[in-house]
């Protein structure tokens, strides 16, 4: 079966860094990348454009528009980009960059990060950007849940606020990352009452392949998630797989979700929902 891997990392971001190093125990460069995809069957990737100037923020309110996958200077010609959106700096100009940047084929879609900006997703200040993806037709994904950041602003990155959200902007497809976990009931409801919403089922789980094993299983654990998986009969068109690499290696949590997934929505979760929502055909 082939892979796209939804929602994965290729910035040079400090706590990504370390992570690999001391958490999952990846190797985090296009070479250790290419490896980790060859091993898995793992086709394309879609890398969430985000970058720090300081290893003290992250994302950094400093950061240019549009933030784009800074790991090495040599992107692998198998991932793709969704420009990363800094809100305080979205200016004329920013918007101008960030359209001229939309003519190339490797960009698919935006990423906004609520909870680490303290801006609504509703908020004004957004208006151009959804604009654009209207105009483009490129979805735009949420971060949505917890944070990785130790200064996470949660008010802000409930996926209850998407809902408003794909209500006012119905021409507009949104994703949200990470099943909004831990609030994954919330996220399975906005989910089945708007079309134009989709959960990827990335960074479930940060930690190398123990972990992995230890917590799929954990009978309450694997249970939390597919209770809200099972919400609505007709979720699994709507849900994408995706690692976040490199919080965890890939081979190990592609067996993590397939245990996740009825084996009947295994080829929709794991490559055309993606397929059809980037507009990757």
């Amino acid at each position: 079966m082939d892979i796209i891997d939804a929602h994965m990392h290729f910035s040079n971001i400090t706590r990504f860094i370390n992570t690999a190093k001391s958490i999952s125990k990846v190797d985090y460069s296009g070479k250790g990348l290419k490896n980790e995809f060859l091993k898995s069957k793992v086709s394309m990737g879609i890398g969430m454009g985000v970058t720090e100037l300081s290893e003290k923020t992250f994302p950094d309110s400093n950061s240019s528009n549009p933030m784009k996958l800074d790991l090495e200077d040599n992107i692998p010609e198998n991932i793709k980009c969704c420009l990363g959106i800094n809100p305080f700096s979205l200016n004329k100009q920013a918007l101008e960059d960030i359209e001229n940047e939309l003519q190339q084929d490797h960009v698919v879609g935006f990423k906004i990060y609520p909870g680490y900006y303290q801006i609504e997703v509703y908020d004004q200040l957004y208006e151009p950007l959804y604009k654009l993806a209207q105009d483009y037709d490129l979805p735009v994904i949420i971060h949505s849940g917890d944070t990785y950041s130790f200064r996470g602003y949660f008010e802000y990155s409930h996926p209850l606020k998407i809902n408003k959200l794909a209500i006012e902007h119905p021409e507009v497809n949104y994703v949200i990352a990470h099943m909004g976990n831990p609030w994954l009931m919330d996220a399975a409801l906005v989910l089945s009452n708007n079309t134009n919403v989709y959960a990827d089922l990335a960074g479930l789980i940060v930690g190398d392949s123990k972990k992995i094993s230890a917590l799929s299983d954990q009978q309450v654990f694997v249970e939390n998630i597919q209770r809200a998986l099972i919400y609505d009969d007709k979720v699994y068109q709507k849900i994408l797989y995706g690692s976040d690499w490199p919080l965890v290696p890939i081979k190990p949590y592609i067996n993590f979700i397939k245990k996740l997934v009825p084996k009947q929505y295994h080829k929709d979760v794991f490559y055309n929902n993606a397929l059809r929502l980037f507009n990757l055909r």
